[in-house]
Formats: C-alpha cells, sequence, structure tokens
C-alpha cells in the first residue's frame, strides 16, 4: 500500500523504479494475507506493527503531533524461514499487508472501513489495562463484518505481574467464549520488548490462506486515494492519481480501463450529483514490489491516469472500481436484513440496543463505504434506507449498523444487502 504524509509523500510507487529490483522469488506467487490491527487506543497497535514490520503507519502530521492513529495506516512485509520467522532472509513464506485501524471511539466508521479489506484480525488487549469498551466494541465489529480468523495478543506484559497477567487472560477468554474466535491463540508480548514478536509470525504462517475468486468479473475496493507528488515535481515527472485498497476478486492488469463508482461530485442546484470516473490502469504495486496482475490477497496500489487532484486526501476513499460496464449502478435506496446487538457496545455502562425506529438516521458500512441513511420502511428484521452519500451495493454484501448515541456513532448490529 502507499504511504503519504501532509508534509511529505513517500510513496512505493514514485520510490519503486529507482530502488525495487526484483528479489528471487516472484512476488506474485507468494501467498498473501491481508491483516488487521484492531483494538483500544494507546494499547500499542501501531508500534506492534512497526515491530513487524519495520515501518511506521502513524506518517500523518496530525496523527504524529497526537501521538493516535487517525487514518487507516499500512505496512508490508515479507515473513522468511531462515531457522527461524523472521523478515530478513532465507526462505520467503508469506507476503502479509498489515491495516493500522484506529482505536479511537470517535473513529469507530475508520475502524469499520479497514475491516473491510481484511482476511485476518489481531485484536490487541494491553496486559496493563484488560478489556476496554472500544476493546469490546472492535470485537463485535470484527464479527459483524464476518472476520473468522482472529489473532489475539496480550500487549504490555512486562509491565504487569504474573497474577494480572493470567487474570487479564481469563478476560480474554470470556469475551471470546462462543465465538469464532474462542480458540484462537492468545499470545502474551512486549512490543516495546521485543518478546514474542516471533510467535506472530508463527501464526500468520499458520493461518490458512482463503480461497480466492481470480475468475469473476473484478472488484477492487478503494480504502485509500493519494497524489503521490512532490511540491514542485516537473509537469513531464508528475504521476497519475494512486487508488489503494484490496482486490475483492476477479483480477486487474496493467492497461485495463477501470470505472470507479460512486465516483466524484458535483454540486448542482444545492444538490450533489455523482459521476463516475474511468481511467486506465499505469502501474500495480504490492507494497514495493511492481506487478503485472492484480489477484485477491494482500493490499494493492494502482496508479492510473487520474489527475491527481482527484485522488489527493483519500477523495475516492469508499469506491468501488471494476471493468467498464460491469459495476453494478449507484444506488442511494438500500434494502437490509439486521440482527441487532442485545448491548450497546463501546460504552463503560451497560444498555440494551433498542429496536430500529421508521424515520431514525443509521450510519451504514457496507465495504469501505460509509453513508448515513435514514429508514424509510421497516418490517421485522428487513429495513429500507435513503442515504445522503450512494453506495454501489452487491447482493448478499456484509453491513455494519451504528446508531448515534450520546453524539457518537455506536456500533448496534450488522446484517446484509437483499
Amino acid at each position: 500500500m502507499v504511504e503519504n504524509t501532509d508534509t511529505e509523500n513517500k510513496s512505493s510507487v514514485s520510490q519503486t523504479s529507482k530502488t525495487n529490483k526484483q528479489e528471487v522469488f516472484d512476488i506474485e506467487k507468494l501467498e498473501s494475507l491481508n491483516v488487521g490491527v484492531f483494538g483500544h487506543i494507546d494499547h500499542g497497535k501501531t508500534t506492534l506493527v512497526y515491530k513487524l514490520t519495520g515501518k511506521f503507519t502513524d506518517t500523518h502530521s496530525e496523527e504524529l503531533k497526537r501521538g493516535i492513529t487517525i487514518k487507516l495506516g499500512y505496512a508490508d512485509c515479507v515473513i522468511y524461514d531462515d531457522n527461524g520467522l523472521n523478515i530478513q532472509k532465507g526462505k520467503p513464506l508469506r507476503y502479509v499487508s498489515f491495516v493500522d485501524a484506529p482505536g479511537h471511539e470517535m473513529l469507530m466508521a475508520t475502524m469499520l472501513s479497514g475491516a473491510a479489506i481484511i482476511d485476518v484480525a489481531i485484536l490487541v488487549v494491553a496486559a496493563n489495562e484488560g478489556i476496554k469498551p472500544q476493546t469490546r466494541e472492535h470485537f463485535q465489529a470484527l464479527r459483524a463484518k464476518n472476520i473468522k480468523n482472529f489473532i489475539i495478543v496480550q500487549n504490555k506484559i512486562d509491565l504487569v505481574s504474573k497474577e494480572k497477567a493470567l487474570e487479564n487472560y481469563k478476560a480474554i477468554k470470556e469475551l471470546v467464549k462462543g465465538t469464532e474466535a474462542e480458540n484462537s491463540s492468545i499470545i502474551p508480548i512486549s512490543a516495546q520488548q521485543d518478546v514474542n514478536i516471533d510467535k506472530i509470525f508463527e501464526e500468520l504462517v499458520k493461518v490458512k490462506v482463503p480461497l480466492r475468486d481470480t475468475s469473476s468479473s473484478p472488484i477492487f475496493i478503494v480504502a485509500r486515494s493519494f497524489d503521490i507528488n512532490r511540491p514542485g515535481t516537473k509537469i513531464k515527472d508528475l504521476k497519475g492519481g494512486v487508488l489503494g485498497g484490496a482486490l475483492k476478486r476477479g483480477k486487474l492488469k496493467i492497461g485495463d480501463i477501470i470505472e470507479i463508482k460512486p465516483g466524484i461530485y458535483i454540486k448542482k442546484e444545492n444538490q450533489l450529483i455523482y459521476k463516475t470516473v474511468k481511467t486506465k490502469i499505469l502501474g500495480i504495486f504490492r507494497g514495493k514490489y511492481r506487478i503485472k496482475e492484480a489477484t485477491p490477497g494482500g493490499s494493492l496500489a494502482l496508479e492510473t491516469e487520474l489527475d491527481p487532484i482527484l485522488t489527493k486526501s483519500d477523495n475516492l476513499a469508499g469506491c468501488i472500481a471494476g471493468l467498464e460496464s460491469n459495476l453494478p449502478e449507484i444506488t442511494s435506496n438500500i434494502k437490509i436484513k439486521f440482527n441487532l446487538f442485545k448491548e450497546v457496545l463501546g460504552i463503560e455502562d451497560k444498555k440494551e440496543v433498542a429496536s430500529i425506529k421508521m424515520s431514525e438516521p443509521l450510519l451504514i458500512s457496507m465495504n469501505t463505504s460509509i453513508s448515513v441513511g435514514q429508514v424509510t420502511k421497516l418490517k421485522a428484521e428487513e429495513a429500507e434506507l435513503f442515504l445522503k452519500i450512494p453506495i454501489v451495493p452487491f447482493k448478499r454484501d456484509n453491513v455494519g449498523i451504528a446508531r448515534n448515541i450520546d453524539g457518537h456513532w455506536r456500533l448496534i448490529g450488522w446484517g446484509e444487502v437483499l
């Protein structure tokens, strides 16, 4: 995935032609995984990703000032076997893309976008603080996004006694009891002290790579979009806009003409009108590696012919890209079948989730799209909503549902598109 900062654009796309000499293995043939890192704020997610990859994902100036993850962060590595798993040398085993999701309660929508493009979730729980409201919220959000593979990391183990660590371990076991994560590994680590980092590599190598659909028409989920050009770049050296995200199915290759929906919006007579964008793929990157053809698995960056002004500052994040005339029409109306949690997540006090009501606003998360919609029809466990921002719907796609409670969007359930 391409990296970007407010003050300095650092891009795998712009650097690759200068620094990337194809390694002895073929990156396109190496098994790949998208791994999301989730958990409560300050439990050590970004530090853990740094220890796993050697790269910091907090690159935006505001993140550096505040010391928290605000946008989705990306880093990647190849796991090697040199009589011990590492990211240095030996036999290449697996390519892993990491998505570092924000843990702050006000950034739940961004976290949901990150969950939409992963195969495996690493849930980080600080041993000195234990399970916090956002730990529970993130865990249930991952379940709502239909994530099946979990690795649980008990971080900051160096800061607690053996008794406290065991108490924390039991609380984690209680959290995941009866869920898809019930038998997941719980690894005690200290990211700061490099304790048991290798055990996480071991678990990542054990994960069975999901069966990839490479025969269907491609669907590329856009999680980020960038202008990778440095200020002052000469016109002849300018690069086109870059889309970052994951290929959900199918294949994309250099030279393909793609359409991007909902695309860009134009304000006309106090209304927002969305316009599909079409462009050609000029380059495809898996981390620092330039590839000719993209298949599902791992984060990708697509260099395009788009004017970079269209892609800067995540302007196209939340869109869907595919081959010309192969995507559904965008719509502001969506019908879903829903399931509600028993309790509101992300708050200290227990509060029962009230039934969905006519005309109430709900936040809907589908793939990396986030939109607020008003309930227009309601019966049993089905609802129809009119959305402020249109989406590209695919039947049976997973949907996260959040309600505004005391000024914060709180996840209250999940569903699927009908």
